[in-house]
């Protein structure tokens, strides 16, 4: 029955002024022990009013503990810091009634209110000891009731550091907590052998399949202090093959109130692994160059145009114009603005397609810098549907651009991909397409129109990792297109914080390329992901190779062969320098391609590889195009010869 109450209330908290209450009690009963003791356990406490002395014990005890807020912990999480309120109200007690005592004394008054100094002071030991230890003894009844039902789950922690011991008292201090910690793991000579808290400390050459299956292990939490990706990615590489589940400690910074939560424990997630280190940029002149901006942000509903958003958001901006066609999304993103509490934005429900919608948007607001993240970014989909890649991708893009010039916007960021380099597909040919464009604009003078290039960015919609994770949820096969497959990866934080970057130290005409590090193999990922999540490959989950998608590289590139890089004063950021001059009729190709409206795919992509002739397809429908190509050259030049 007791069980029962308390596995029902488990997640309630018990009220604070039943705490205060049971503390109080609590004084008064030592109250009356501390006279027993005093007085050799002799009930005549008449000659010392006793019973005179309760309420105000009583009046005293509940005004020290109002003071120090020690009813208002939550008895089934105490730690230190409930225990010296404790102590300080107990403290505060004390004084008061030695105060009445001395008074008394000195001026013969409070006869029966105060008693002996004697007393109190075996009342104040008393009352530091019983009412801190009934806490922590309390708060191990209701833990080993609660959990009593929950399978424990033998653990490890890596690192018997500081931080190691930190983790190992917040597991044992934490009320919902199954983890049972059996012993650290340390390479440290120094610790060898010795044990911390009566649990050894083992170097890792001992934690072998047999130990963990011998110990019944099903977590490893790695808990080492500022410890870098490289390093984590080396100690997980050593602990998949045990297959049990990895846990890391977050960054202190991410502490919440500077205490560390079991529920921040979190499972190692393949983000972690992708050596991406967080960049901060205090850069005086982003400062300068958004400051009192009105600033336009098309695309952001999406994950990187959301992403820029807030970023910029965090700048003395003037206005904020949220832009997009995903209302539900839009909606999404409206709400987190308010709920950080971000002033003068505005939302704008709109397609970048439509050229009168927009050009009322461009009229409605004095903008000065536009980030252009609107874009149809899936490859499959765009070799599929040409005609929808070159409405959003080119049309759109060019409408925005145009209106951008036609109102004097004095700088435009556009969102390019790593796609677009001697592009394979249909998606990377339309935004090559689209930078092509903004060059030919930012000829014009007026309007500076820079570009930024960078690859695959983790966790955004439609993403790999988060594709894979769902196959894993479904009990796999993971669907990888080829074993040698390689992409580069960027944090959407890292990314968008470039673009900002990048927008500032541009003065118009730049293909800005970012650092994106080394390529990762998707089928090493894949593998890493299964291991992550507890299961093994390929006993668990599969992974299937399904082949290359229409328009898919195995390798992405940065930069184009015809195309070389300078650096910047930030180390992520280079320039690309295109070599050659852009053909004087190809802004009005471009303007063609964008109003076409025939529905045959061949005659589309046959337009875009005029705009773009490196643009040669593969794994598609459209390699026929590029064949057809070589032949009238190879017939060409025949007859040219025989003339």
């Amino acid at each position: 029955m007791l069980k029962s109450f308390f596995l029902k209330g488990a997640n309630a908290t018990v009220s604070r002024w039943v705490v205060l209450l049971i503390d109080v009690s609590m004084v008064l009963q030592l109250f009356f022990l501390a006279y027993l003791i005093r007085f050799n356990f002799i009930l005549d406490f008449e000659n010392y009013h006793f019973v005179f002395q309760i309420p105000v014990v009583a009046g005293l005890s509940i005004i020290s503990f109002l003071l120090v807020g020690s009813h208002k912990g939550t008895v089934r999480q105490t730690g230190i810091k409930d225990a010296v309120n404790v102590f300080y109200g107990a403290t505060i007690l004390c004084g008061f009634m030695v105060l009445l005592a001395l008074i008394h004394r000195e001026f013969d008054i409070f006869d029966r209110a105060a008693a002996p100094i004697s007393v109190i002071i075996i009342h104040y030991l008393l009352n530091v000891i019983v009412l801190i230890a009934g806490r922590f003894i309390f708060k191990q009844l209701i833990t080993r009731i609660v959990t009593e039902y929950k399978p424990a789950r033998n653990t490890l922690i890596y690192g018997a550091g500081d931080s190691g011991m930190l983790t190992y008292a917040t597991l044992n201090n934490a009320h919902n907590n199954c983890n049972n910690v059996i012993a650290f793991i340390d390479d440290d000579k120094s610790k060898k052998g010795k044990k911390y808290n009566r649990l050894p400390v083992l170097p890792f050459e001992k934690i072998d399949k047999n130990y963990i299956q011998a110990n019944k292990i099903k977590e490893i939490i790695v808990s080492i202090h500022n410890i870098k990706p490289m390093e984590l990615m080396g100690i997980v590489d050593q602990l998949l093959p045990l297959n049990v589940k990895v846990k890391v400690v977050p960054p202190v910074e991410q502490w919440i109130d500077g205490d560390l939560n079991v529920g921040q424990l979190d499972e190692v997630k393949i983000e972690d692994l992708l050596n991406r280190n967080p960049i901060r940029i205090n850069n005086p002149i982003l400062h300068k160059e958004l400051n009192e901006k009105v600033v336009l942000i098309t695309g952001a509903a999406g994950s990187i145009g959301e992403e820029i958003a807030h970023q910029v958001a965090t700048y003395n901006y003037k206005q904020i114009i949220l832009l997009d066609q995903a209302e539900s999304d839009l909606y999404n993103v409206q709400q987190s603005f308010l709920r950080k509490h971000h002033l003068n934005f505005h939302v704008e429900v709109a397609d970048i397609r439509n050229e009168r919608r927009m050009q009322t948007i461009f009229e409605k607001y004095d903008i000065d810098i536009v980030f252009h993240a609107a874009a149809y970014k899936h490859v499959p989909l765009m070799e599929a549907n040409p005609y929808e890649a070159v409405r959003v991708n080119v049309f759109g893009t060019r409408v925005v651009m145009d209106l951008a010039v036609a109102h004097k916007v004095d700088k435009f960021i556009m969102v390019s991909t790593d796609k677009a380099v001697n592009p394979t597909n249909v998606m990377g040919a339309t935004k090559r397409i689209a930078e092509v464009y903004a060059n030919c604009l930012n000829k014009l003078g007026g309007t500076k129109f820079i570009t930024t290039r960078f690859g695959n960015v983790l966790g955004s919609n439609g993403s790999v990792i988060p594709l894979f994770k769902k196959q894993i949820a479904e009990g796999g096969p993971i669907q990888v297109t080829h074993k040698e497959i390689t992409r580069y990866f960027m944090t959407i934080s890292e990314a968008c914080s470039l673009v900002l970057e990048a927008g500032a130290m541009g003065n118009g005409g730049e293909i800005y390329v970012f650092d994106m590090g080394e390529s990762v193999k998707i089928y090493d990922l894949a593998k890493k992901m299964i291991h992550l999540s507890g299961l093994r490959f390929p006993e668990d989950i599969d992974i299937k190779i399904i082949g290359l998608r229409p328009g898919e590289k195995l390798y992405e590139e940065l930069l184009s062969d015809k195309e070389n890089t300078i650096p910047t004063y930030h180390e992520k950021i280079m320039i690309a320098k295109v070599d050659g001059e852009i053909d004087d009729t190809i802004m009005g190709k471009i303007q063609h391609l964008s109003t076409l409206e025939t529905n045959d795919r061949f005659e589309i992509v046959s337009h875009i590889k005029q705009i773009i002739p490196e643009y040669i397809s593969n794994n598609s429908d459209f390699e026929s195009l590029d064949s057809t190509a070589k032949s009238n050259l190879a017939v060409e030049g025949v007859e040219d010869e025989v003339v």
